[in-house]
């Protein structure tokens, strides 16, 4: 059985502290980005929480609702993020509205697939029609899960953030039914 996307909680410390653990040995680049769940964890759970409802956002921040890929057994297995809008030259042109992670170690388990149909769910719920996915030319496994989930390729580009070219995917959001 695969993970189910549950909302930010500090219930959960201890299993996204592992998650951390396994980007730090595996994939330190990532691990990076959940850099503040390190120094005070229910200060974090709460960011994620107000961005969702727009709450205290940084600047050149939209909204953005977070969910986290929990396992049967209680272990995190990845992270995903829906960005309500690309209103800003950033979102547009590196990052979209979906963004996923899966912990190393749970990687090739369907879990991308998981994260995806979760932002998807998410993206209905709050209306979007279509969403905008970029991933990393030389990120096979992301772009097929992108593909397989009816991702449609709009082009390929060098983001200069990134340092490296990106694939742009317009995704259909489902409207009835699981996505």
């Amino acid at each position: 059985m695969l993970a189910v996307a549950l909302a930010p909680s500090v219930d959960y410390q201890d299993a996204f502290r592992a998650m951390l653990a396994d980007f730090d040995a595996h994939d330190a680049p990532n691990a990076e980005f959940y850099a503040p769940a390190r120094s005070d964890f229910p200060a974090y759970v709460q960011s994620l929480l107000d961005e969702e409802r727009g709450l205290n956002l940084r600047e050149g921040w939209v909204p953005c609702t977070h969910r986290w890929l929990v396992t049967p057994n209680g272990a995190i297995a990845g992270v995903t993020r829906l960005r309500h809008n690309i209103g800003t030259p950033f979102l547009s042109e590196s990052a979209g509205h979906v963004g996923y992670d899966v912990a190393p170690s749970h990687r090739g388990l369907g879990h991308g697939h998981a994260a995806l149909r979760a932002a998807l769910a998410e993206a209905r719920a709050i209306g979007l029609q279509r969403v905008l996915l970029l991933a990393g030319a030389d990120n096979a496994a992301s772009r097929a899960v992108i593909e397989r989930q009816g991702g449609t390729l709009e082009s390929i580009a060098y983001s200069k953030f990134w340092g490296e070219q990106l694939c742009r995917y317009w995704l259909d959001v489902p409207q009835q039914g699981r996505p």
